[in-house]
């Protein structure tokens, strides 16, 4: 039986590798919501369309909804395709997200899509965010506003988690890639985890810190879900087993590269590594890009300049909180 499953160990790692370097998700399978997922919360507002490959998650006054997969994965590549809630949706947080809080309630790790509503009129805005062993004094947040509007179709949000790097894709276009330093130690995300997909109110600091709030007026808020891969180590949910046989990923290629920097230079709007008024220097994973640290300074010269806002008499200034809890 052992030799059984390490020549299907091998077989699988071989053919996940070859799969992920000839473009990742393309001939990836994709699995029905019952196969790879169950339901988390939100009795009535999760609904699964009758093809049994697609499901609907809303938020109303009464409570928001969610669903996780039904394996434990350390390392892969994890995809849907989603659509957001479209009109007024500040406060609206939907989240696509891997993490082990329910198994490690002091030193969970996370991989995190949040997708913060906005008013209408406004897009909606991405962040991505990890935590390792509990790290949550530390955000790693990044913000992002994109070059489609998230709500009239589905688009393809995915993670590829390995040993040493994490990178956040959108329509397989690679937007953010952390890299494992010794210096973070165990802020890397190192164990396995579960897949996540919810939608909730997060009206104290989801738009522009917790100024609009969820207006209940146009609920319900539905995100759609389609197109799930989850092609990662599954493993034992009692036995955290190691996935010592799945090989390295190579790191993205100088095609995808400045795929990444074209992105990051149009549609980045935050990023931890800048943010003076936050941190005095930069955690020691960030790689400074003079760059990005002159753009993010022309766009908010308080946060990433280190300077402070004019005084202005008989009015006082509140600075937002510009970090955000995680799900």
């Amino acid at each position: 039986m052992i030799s059984h499953r390490k020549n299907f160990t091998f077989v699988f790692c071989s053919a996940f590798l070859v799969l992920l370097v000839t473009g990742f998700s393309r001939n990836l399978p994709i699995v029905s919501f019952g196969e790879g997922y169950s339901h988390l919360f939100g009795d009535r507002n999760l609904m699964v369309l009758r093809d049994g490959k697609s499901v609907h998650i809303s938020l109303d006054q009464r409570t928001g909804s969610g669903f996780l997969s039904q394996d434990l994965y350390l390392h892969g590549y994890f995809s849907a395709s989603i659509k957001l809630p479209a009109d007024y949706t500040a406060g609206v947080v939907v989240a696509f997200y891997m993490s082990n809080a329910d198994m490690f309630e002091k030193n969970h790790d996370e991989i995190d899509f949040e997708f913060l509503g906005n008013i209408r009129g406004k897009n909606w805005r991405i962040q991505t965010n990890i935590y390792g062993n509990g790290s949550t004094s530390t955000g790693r947040e990044e913000r992002y506003d994109l070059w489609f509007d998230p709500s009239e179709d589905f688009h393809q949000y995915s993670i590829l988690w390995t040993q040493n790097v994490i990178v956040f894709y959108v329509d397989n276009v690679p937007i953010r890639e952390i890299k494992r330093t010794q210096a973070m130690g165990g802020d890397f995300p190192s164990k396995p985890m579960s897949l996540y997909a919810t939608i909730w109110d997060g009206s104290s600091w989801a738009t522009n810190g917790g100024k609009y709030r969820v207006n209940y007026k146009y609920a319900p808020y539905i995100a759609e879900f389609s197109d799930f891969v989850l092609h990662g180590c599954a493993v034992d949910p009692i036995e955290l087993s190691k996935c010592d046989a799945l090989p390295k990923l190579p790191t993205m290629s100088s095609q995808q590269r400045m795929k990444t920097a074209g992105f990051r230079n149009k549609h980045m709007q935050y990023s931890y590594c800048y943010d003076r008024a936050r941190y005095k220097a930069p955690p020691s994973e960030c790689v400074i890009d003079s760059k990005e640290a002159e753009r993010l300074r022309g766009f908010d010269p308080v946060t990433f300049g280190g300077t402070r806002r004019p005084h202005k008499r008989h009015r006082r200034v509140r600075l937002a909180r510009v970090g955000a809890s995680s799900v």
